[in-house]
Parts: C-alpha cells; sequence; structure tokens
C-alpha cells in the first residue's frame, strides 16, 4: 500500500472519528450564545424602543411616563447596527425570576399631567407599541391571521382609542417560555436549569383600586385582573398605577430554533414569496428566448453571409455587426463619470453577494441584532478597494488617462459624500424631534474614521493596483471618424429608453421590495434572505439580457 492510499485511510479515519464522536464541540455565534437560568434567577428586561407603524420616528422608551430609576436610563453598549437603527437597550424596574410567578405585582405609581401627558396621547394616537426584549428575545403579542395560522406583533401596544377617549395599557400578563436544559450525567445543577424560548405578553388596561389605608403592603382590589375590568383612561390629573402578571410555560422548542416560529409564522407570505420568484422567473424566460431569437435571426444571419467565401469579393460587408463594429468601443462623452459609476456598481455588487450569502448561511441571522445592517457598512467599507480597481481598470482602457486623479477621487468621495450628505441631513431631523434614531456625535465620528481611515485609503489601493495592470484591449479598434447615429424608429426620444430597459428588471424585484419595505416601514424583521438570494440571481440575469436587447 502506497503512502498516498495511507495517507487518504488516515483521513478517513479521522473524519469518521469526528463525526461519530460525542465530544465534539459546537461553536456560537458571538453575542448569541444560550444562557441556562437557574430557579430563582433574574430575568432582565432591556427597553428597545417605541415604534410605530403610522410614524417612522422611534422614541426612547423611557421618553414617556414608564417607570424606572434616573441611573437606569441609560442604555447598555449595543453594536453599530443596532445604534443605526435606533435600538437600545435600557434596564427596566421589570423584576423576572425564572421560575417565579407573580400575580398583580405593583410597579409605580404616575400622575398624568403637563408635556408628559401631551407626548402619551400623541404616541397612542401614532399607534405607537413598546418594544422589550429579555435574553435576545423579542416581546411578542401572540394572534392569529384570517387563515387561523398563528401571527406574532413584536411589542405590545401603548394604548388604544375607544368612543374618542384614550386608554393606556399599564398592566402586562408575561408568559415566558423556557425549555429545560438536558441532563447531563455527573453534573448536578444540569437538571434545574432552563433556557427562554418565548417571550409572549398579553396587554391589559386596569383602572387599579389601591388598598393603601391597611397599613402593610399597598395592593389593589382590582387583582387578578380578569375580564370587564374598568380600563385606564389618559387624562389631566389621572393617577397611573403599573403593573404586571408573570407566568412560565414549558415549551418543546429547543434554544437553537427558539426564532423558528417567529420566523414561519405566516404561511401565506411564503405562497406570495413563491409567486413572485415564478413571476421573476417567467421574465427571465422571456428575456431569454427574446434574447435568442434576436440572436439567431440577427448574428447568425451575418455569419453565414460572411462566411461565404464567394461573395466576398463581390459585395461590401456594409450591413449587421461589422458596421457598428468601429464605433462600439467608441469612449463616451464622460469617461470619467462612467468609470466612477462602474466602480461604485461592482463594489455594490458584490457587497450585496457576500452580504446575502452570510445571511443565507445564517450568520446574519434576527437573533444576532444589528447584525445584518453591521455587515452592510462592514463590507461596503472593505470593498472599496473593488471600487477603486474597477474604476481604474475601465477608465485605463477606455481613455488615455488624463483624469486618473479624477477618477479615484470621484471613487472615494462622490457616492460616500451623497451618501453621508443625505444620511446627516435625516439626523438632523432625528434630533430636532429628539428620536431615539438620531445619531450620537461620536458615532457620526466613528463613520467619518470609517470613511476617510479606512475606505479612502482601500480606493486609493485599488485605483494603484488597477492602473499598474496592463489596460484592457479590445477586440476591434476604434475608427477615428464617428459613424453617425441614425435617429429612432417612430421618432421615439432616447429618454424612454431608460424607462422601458428599466421596467422589466423592476418587474422582477417588485415583490421582494414590498416585503424589505414593508418590514423597514412596520419595524417588523426581514428573514427570507433565501428568496431574496433567488430573486437578486434573476435580477442579475435581466439587466444583463436586457443590456443585449437596448
Amino acid at each position: 500500500m502506497g503512502r498516498c492510499d495511507q495517507a487518504w485511510i488516515a483521513l478517513v479515519v479521522v473524519v469518521w472519528g469526528m463525526i461519530c464522536s460525542r465530544s465534539v464541540v459546537g461553536f456560537y455565534l458571538p453575542g448569541i450564545a444560550p444562557v441556562d437560568y437557574e430557579e430563582g434567577a433574574p430575568l432582565e428586561v432591556f427597553a428597545n424602543k417605541l415604534t410605530s407603524p403610522k410614524n417612522q420616528l422611534p422614541y426612547d422608551y423611557y421618553s414617556l411616563p414608564f417607570c424606572g430609576a434616573e441611573e437606569k436610563r441609560r442604555s447598555k453598549r449595543v453594536n453599530l447596527g443596532q445604534t443605526l437603527i435606533g435600538e437600545r437597550a435600557k434596564p427596566t424596574d421589570f423584576d423576572l425570576r425564572m421560575h417565579v410567578p407573580e400575580t398583580c405585582k405593583l410597579m409605580c405609581k404616575v400622575t398624568l399631567t403637563g408635556k408628559p401627558l401631551k407626548k402619551l396621547k400623541k404616541r397612542i394616537a401614532d399607534l405607537y407599541s413598546v418594544r422589550l426584549n429579555m435574553d435576545n428575545m423579542p416581546l411578542v403579542v401572540k394572534g392569529k391571521t384570517r387563515a387561523g395560522s398563528p401571527a406574532y406583533h413584536f411589542g405590545y401596544p401603548l394604548g388604544f382609542v375607544k368612543d374618542d377617549q384614550m386608554f393606556l395599557n399599564n398592566h402586562l400578563k408575561f408568559k415566558v417560555l423556557v425549555h429545560h436544559s438536558p441532563y447531563v450525567p455527573g453534573a448536578t445543577a444540569a437538571a434545574a436549569t432552563a433556557r427562554v424560548v418565548g417571550f409572549e405578553v398579553e396587554p391589559w388596561s386596569v383602572g387599579h383600586d389601591i388598598d393603601d389605608k391597611s397599613g402593610g403592603a399597598v395592593k389593589s382590589l382590582t387583582c387578578p385582573v380578569k375580564a370587564g375590568v374598568k380600563p385606564q383612561k389618559v387624562e389631566d390629573g389621572a393617577t397611573v398605577w403599573f403593573s404586571y402578571d408573570v407566568t412560565f410555560e414549558d415549551s418543546p422548542v429547543a434554544w437553537a430554533t427558539r426564532w423558528d416560529p417567529l420566523m414561519n409564522a405566516n404561511p401565506e407570505l411564503k405562497q406570495i414569496q413563491w409567486f413572485s420568484i415564478v413571476n421573476s422567473f417567467m421574465i427571465g424566460i422571456f428575456l431569454t428566448a427574446l434574447v435568442g431569437t434576436i440572436l439567431l435571426r440577427t448574428l447568425l444571419r451575418d455569419f453565414v453571409r460572411y462566411n461565404q467565401l464567394e461573395e466576398e469579393d463581390e459585395q461590401e460587408d456594409v450591413t449587421g455587426w461589422k458596421l457598428v463594429h468601429g464605433d462600439v468601443f467608441r469612449a463616451p462623452q464622460a469617461p470619467a463619470m462612467l468609470a466612477v459609476v462602474y466602480g461604485t456598481g461592482a463594489q455594490l455588487f458584490w457587497i450585496t453577494l457576500v452580504t446575502l450569502a452570510f445571511a443565507v448561511l445564517g450568520f446574519l441571522s434576527p437573533a444576532n441584532r444589528g447584525g445584518l445592517l453591521t455587515a452592510l457598512v462592514t463590507f461596503f467599507v472593505l470593498a472599496s478597494t473593488i471600487s477603486g480597481y474597477s474604476a481604474a481598470r475601465l477608465y485605463s482602457a477606455i481613455e488615455g488617462g488624463e483624469a486618473r486623479r479624477l477618477v479615484t477621487m470621484g471613487s472615494a468621495f462622490f457616492f460616500p459624500g451623497i451618501m453621508f450628505a443625505v444620511f446627516f441631513c435625516l439626523n438632523l431631523l432625528l434630533w430636532a424631534y429628539r428620536s431615539s434614531g438620531a445619531m450620537s456625535f461620536l458615532t457620526l465620528v466613528l463613520l467619518l474614521v470609517m470613511w476617510f481611515g479606512v475606505s479612502v485609503p482601500l480606493v486609493f489601493l485599488g485605483a494603484y493596483l488597477g492602473y499598474k495592470q496592463k489596460p484592457i484591449e479590445f477586440p476591434v479598434r476604434t475608427n477615428q471618424i464617428p459613424r453617425q447615429i441614425p435617429p429612432p424608429p417612430f421618432g421615439v426620444p432616447k429618454a424612454s429608453y431608460l424607462l422601458v430597459a428599466g421596467v422589466l428588471p423592476f418587474g422582477v424585484v417588485f415583490m421582494e421590495l414590498v416585503f424589505i419595505l414593508n418590514s423597514i416601514w412596520q419595524n417588523q424583521v426581514y428573514y427570507m434572505f433565501g428568496f431574496l438570494l433567488l430573486v437578486f440571481v434573476i435580477l442579475v440575469l435581466t439587466c444583463a439580457e436586457m443590456s443585449i436587447v437596448f
């Protein structure tokens, strides 16, 4: 037996041993490792933000008169993606402990007057919801769709309006879904621990009748809260008592799949997604047939005519491809701008492809809060080399290089500058409205450091490498005298071709854009990255075929 065969056998034995071994250790992504809670262990509840489908401005949890000491109103550290979308992690006064149920536990009382009352009324009128998190699980209100399938609403409604009167949801019935850790022989406390796999709530509006004359602890005579209880009105001078119940329920859902019920809650959406993909696929088939027809009827006919040696000396090649071959690779009117746009497009293409690949593999799951946006910003900065390199390569091919510095500077500052200017103006508006989505000064400085300290040098590096390469050689020469372009048929203006060429690609991604924009507008979680990747591939093929047709 040769050494090569022995090496292969050893490799097979090692791999088989790793598969069969019970001591193989897995890994978890940073920040989303499971936590085992013993009985009585505290379960911290963090306030995220206030969101509304009617108003896109998120607000801080403590911008309204909720219970909470001043020292608790400072958010814990969050990542860049969470900061950009206005998420926070502020401690609250909810005192939840593992397997310790509570019934109508009073937190504090608040008297509604002045500006806090006006803010509260406005937030209730704008349909704001309160977003809370516990053990990296969002607080949800469970319901059902019209088809009877389970549906989940992230956060609970702040209040409601009935008969022109506003009411506040001041009593929360928490249900914590737990999954007991599997028993491990030799581990004494393993059987007593549990993991949080769900965090549900049922909001109530309760006008508490307080008994504070007994001399003991303050109690509510309204408890336990049942149907028909008097709701809590939102009016000037009203005294509001905040309270909550806590129950625990065993769940068969394992910790690794605890997000699956939230993500698979609406099968109707998946049916719509498949319909969208079939629609996009049919558009792609139509364009493929159109391109094939053009190639067969035009190019093939020209090739046959050019290969007829007996006719070469009798007629000139004044039709078909040879009619325009000397003008196809002529430099456009603004080659520097074309190079900058091309470089930025290449950069966006690769960051989209890489981000979708990581998302499909599960590295950017909703459990990793802010991970998607953090990955997009990071990949955009690191892919700046692609932008500089692609722009340099194209510009050196279509022109001699008189504006190399302009192309390099444009790749580094043109599109990023527009993005930062728009972002800064929107941030000023968020500051003016005192929204929690407003970026702090340190965050703006961090973004500028990433731009000027990382992105710009990488663009220069990519441009340097691009200019050092040998320029791309085109297969045909360009005529010195440009051929006059004939007018379009039927007098159709040239600008209309831009609109027509964009209709079909937009039709491919239209339905997916609806889901993405709805997720952003309604502050929901977008998680169907597999569908998005399929649509992206179809979009790329559609754009390539449209470039052939037009």
